[in-house]
């Protein structure tokens, strides 16, 4: 046994590693000495992870049971950290059907401990009377804990950390509104955590002694309502003081739609957080402080969150974000090869340029694209589809970047998602946009006989039914427009960039 009472070399699974809290937890389970394999529906987007390399990654799915078997085979502790962060039909069915094969096979493999993250469940509150998501959060709970296998399920509220999505969208309303009306659950209280304590908690409870079997509240030192959060946050991030009034006549459904105006955070993700303000969501016991190893650590405080999580941001060390996990109803499907493509259409807007760089120079460009640095290219049109795309409940443009100059696979990039980067040659982007069809973009660079640098840039799509056809056919007149003045513009970039370099080079 170990000093904290695991046994040395525990093999952990986890679940949604690709996701904000398991892609922090991995990590931290190896530091801790433990041996991790992740479950990942696509276990490329794992491959760029600075911990890719001590980590095993299996290809399967939660609600594929064979492959669920096969992940948990020789586990010790698992990790359920998936949910279906959907405000679709269908999700709790979805939610009840992984879990309930989560929890079956966990039994067959032997596996010693469950782990599961849920939510604050409000006191006193029939389950009738919760959000649909907080209901099936509960059912998920209770799956687990009756599965004959030894649980722990932790309960938090507003996770507080960087790239978090409640964190995000305090962030955003905050330093964006200095007058705002708000809806009535700012006056809320709520119990919120840092995510550094979550983490904490989790590692530890691969621990917990065989008898344990039972959910556990973890939360922060403090109650707050969210006015009372937005006021500290705007005080911390040195933001004049924020004017806010609250009305009464925003319902849950159009607090999403308002924060998803105003913030990256979508409605579809923005709904279950702003319904689960709804009720006070405060920590009803402490017990789990006395369970963990080692001596007693405080909660990390409100203020001490926020400010470790804007460091974090300013720093660009954002190691995982809300939009990490994959959008639900978004497109999955690799770009299909082309030597072996029969399945229908597959229509290709291809531009080539020279560059007056080198390629490093125009990899730098190709990078750094998105988020903050734009799209080189006509600034409205991207605006425009990125706000009717919010309007239809996509992603829409404003997910930004986690890092403003690296990319890794799997990140999300306004609306698109990372799908492979072959680091100085090629970049390829998926659209999460709402799409009839599935969207690639690819941007590359070449070099052409006489050793000269070139741009090679590829948007492709294959269409669904009639209406992909439409769609492809009604937007190509304008690909001249977005798509070649996106390549000349990244060329330009490229150049302007060496030219600058050169200019401050020394001459000695």
């Amino acid at each position: 046994m170990d000093h904290d009472g695991t046994r040395a070399g525990t093999r952990c699974l986890v679940t949604g590693a690709t996701g904000y809290i398991g892609g922090r937890l991995v990590p931290e389970l190896l530091d801790a000495g433990h041996r991790v394999r992740c479950l990942a529906r696509s276990p490329d987007r794992l491959s760029d992870h600075p911990w890719a390399g001590r980590a095993e990654v299996v290809a399967g799915d939660v609600t594929d049971a064979a492959s669920v078997a096969r992940a948990l085979d020789g586990v010790d502790v698992a990790y359920y950290l998936v949910h279906a962060m959907s405000s679709g039909k269908g999700f709790e069915e979805t939610d009840r059907r992984a879990a309930r094969i989560f929890a079956e096979q966990a039994r067959k493999a032997g596996v010693r401990r469950i782990v599961h993250l849920s939510g604050l469940i409000p006191a006193g509150v029939p389950e009738d009377e919760l959000s649909p998501h907080l209901r099936s959060r509960a059912e998920v709970a209770r799956i687990l804990l009756d599965s004959g296998v030894p649980t722990t399920v932790l309960r938090a509220a507003v996770v507080i950390g960087s790239g978090s999505a409640s964190f995000e969208m305090l962030r955003y309303l905050t330093e964006r509104l200095p007058v705002m009306v708000t809806p009535s659950w700012v006056h809320t209280r709520v119990q919120p955590v840092a995510v550094r304590d979550v983490l904490r908690a989790l590692v530890g409870s691969a621990g917990m002694p065989p008898d344990v079997n039972r959910g556990f509240d973890i939360g922060g030192p403090e109650v707050l309502t969210y006015r009372q959060m937005m006021l500290r946050y705007a005080a911390i991030a040195g933001l004049p003081r924020r004017i806010i009034l609250p009305v009464p006549v925003l319902t849950p459904r159009l607090s999403s739609h308002w924060v998803g105006l105003v913030t990256p955070v979508p409605a579809s993700i923005a709904r279950p957080l702003t319904e689960s303000l709804r009720h006070e969501v405060v920590c009803q016991e402490n017990d789990i402080a006395g369970l963990l190893p080692g001596p007693p650590v405080r909660p990390t405080g409100f203020d001490e969150a926020v400010r470790l999580a804007l460091q974090r941001v300013r720093e660009a060390r954002v190691t995982t974000r809300w939009s990490s996990a994959s959008v639900p109803g978004a497109p999955s499907d690799p770009l299909p090869t082309d030597p072996d493509w029969a399945g229908g259409s597959l229509y290709c807007d291809h531009r080539e340029l020279p560059v007056d760089a080198s390629p490093e120079a125009l990899w730098r460009v190709i990078e750094g694209i998105g988020g903050e640095n734009g799209w080189y290219s006509f600034p409205l049109a991207w605006a425009v589809r990125g706000r009717l795309d919010r309007l239809v409940g996509g992603v829409g443009l404003r997910r930004g970047r986690r890092d403003a100059a690296r990319l890794r696979v799997g990140d999300s990039l306004d609306f698109w998602r990372v799908e492979a980067i072959e680091p100085g040659r090629l970049l390829r982007l998926r659209a999460e946009m709402r799409l009839p069809g599935l969207a690639w973009l690819e941007m590359g660079v070449v070099t052409d006989e006489a050793g000269r640098t070139r741009y090679r840039q590829r948007a492709l799509f294959h269409p669904h039914g009639l209406l992909g056809q439409a769609y492809w056919w009604s937007v190509s007149p304008f690909h001249t427009i977005v798509f070649g003045g996106m390549a000349r513009n990244i060329a330009r970039a490229a150049a302007g960039s060496a030219a600058r370099e050169t200019e401050h080079t020394p001459v000695h």
